[in-house]
């Protein structure tokens, strides 16, 4: 891959980029089928990342027609890649097995390895015969909605298609790599103001908020709505405190500590919770929730605003659900998108059907939902929440780190990129938006 980066950093043609010979195989971050069962037995927070993904060459693949090489300059880690590490709630290879069975070109997916990712910023290197609308050179990020347009359910909201994936979870070949393939609707253009790294890690947690709040799809905030976000100095919670903010909300925090709640009051957000500092306990034992509980946080969020939140931005799951359906005012909303606390919820039905308020299930976004997020990020309305860089090789370390909750907002991946900083197309614009604004999370 040497000649490839040579010539990115020069600032090859188009036309050049398209001469470069692909290589026949490249380093990329996987996980092997053959050691699914190596933590058997264990609990979750004991599994080490760093024992099952490895780095290493594979053999580059076949190109679909609808499909681009990509150079991935830097990627990022995302709850998916530390699922994917520990072979949680179980092991991904049975997702490549039954794409590999929808057509001969999808058969690439099915491998001894699974090469995970589900961020990229880079440049386009080849394109299928179909694709139209990218070209060899073109800087681009990438959103994980993985669809095949041919399924009549893929139109209308693609994230409805029956065979709707996400790239580098439920697909082989993803970001965390020094090549990618990748099709060409997942491309977008890379915010011109950004380096590699801070471009890398907004598409999957950006878009994924902006459904959750912005969409119709979603919660459908207006302005003037009061929305409570759990893990707010998140990696998904970063951005949705930025979408309230930009949309004239009122943004009440969650975070578990002095250092995060500062963080947030640094960001505009006046409403904090420091739930460790608060001591809530919303489970009294592993099968019973305390109603108390919640109601001493539901009394806590009117200390602050004055009135019970219009929407809850949930994605914890087990630990927070029956607190979220409790504290959502009469008739407001919770919007979910993940269980990172546990899946199995529980809620006390009669504070939900008594009181009319409504749960909304969200999977990241689709094509229109995710560019018109990373249009925002383009502006400089909404900024990257990147708090730490780290290099290919040190990928299970940065998955170790988001699996035990020790990083905040999102892990950036040097991939083909050299060094930080690189990949800055607009340095007047990025002046213009502002270095703290972009790199807020990266000085805590």
């Amino acid at each position: 891959m040497q000649h490839i980066l040579e010539a990115i950093q020069s600032g090859a043609s188009g036309d050049d980029i398209a001469a470069l010979t692909i290589p026949e195989s490249y380093r990329a971050a996987f996980v092997l089928r053959e050691e699914t069962g190596m933590f058997e037995g264990m609990a979750s927070a004991d599994k080490d990342p760093r024992k099952s993904l490895h780095v290493d060459e594979i053999a580059t693949p076949e190109l679909a027609p609808d499909e681009v090489y990509l150079a991935v300059m830097a990627s990022s880690i995302n709850f998916n890649t530390v699922w994917t590490s520990i072979f949680e709630p179980l092991p991904t290879f049975g997702f490549l097995d039954r794409l590999a069975r929808e057509s001969e070109i999808a058969k690439r997916h099915s491998q001894p390895f699974h090469v995970v990712g589900s961020d990229a910023s880079g440049v386009v290197l080849r394109v299928g015969e179909a694709v139209r609308n990218w070209k060899p050179g073109d800087r681009v990020t990438v959103h994980c909605n993985h669809v095949d347009s041919q399924d009549h359910s893929a139109h209308n909201d693609s994230m409805l298609a029956n065979n709707q994936r996400i790239w580098g979870f439920e697909t082989n070949y993803g970001g965390l790599a020094d090549l990618s393939v990748v099709k060409a609707n997942q491309l977008m253009p890379k915010p011109t103001h950004l380096s590699w790294e801070e471009a890398a890690v907004n598409a999957l947690c950006n878009s994924t908020s902006y459904r959750m709040l912005v969409s119709e799809n979603g919660a459908n905030m207006k302005q003037g709505d009061s929305v409570l976000v759990w893990g707010a100095t998140g990696g998904i919670g970063g951005y949705a405190v930025q979408y309230v903010l930009n949309g004239g909300g009122t943004p009440i925090g969650v975070v578990s500590s002095a250092e995060r709640a500062q963080l947030l009051n640094d960001m505009g957000v006046e409403a904090v919770i420091d739930r460790k500092a608060e001591g809530y306990q919303f489970w009294s034992d592993e099968h019973t929730q305390d109603e108390s509980e919640w109601r001493r946080f539901g009394k806590k969020i009117r200390e602050l605003t004055g009135e019970d939140p219009d929407i809850v931005f949930e994605h914890p799951g087990r630990s927070t659900m029956g607190a979220s359906v409790f504290a959502v005012k009469r008739g407001g909303t919770v919007v979910t998108c993940a269980a990172t606390s546990g899946y199995m919820v529980e809620f006390d039905n009669r504070h939900f059907w008594m009181k009319l308020k409504k749960l909304i299930s969200s999977h990241f976004a689709n094509y229109e939902e995710a560019w018109a997020a990373n249009k925002l990020i383009d502006q400089g309305r909404i900024h990257p929440i990147m708090s730490d860089v780290f290099t290919l090789d040190q990928v299970g370390e940065a998955t170790l780190a988001m699996h035990h909750n020790q990083a905040e907002g999102k892990l950036g991946v040097l991939c083909l990129a050299p060094e930080e900083g690189q990949g800055i197309d607009d340095a007047e614009k990025r002046d213009r938006i502002g270095e703290d604004n972009i790199t807020r999370f990266r000085t805590r």
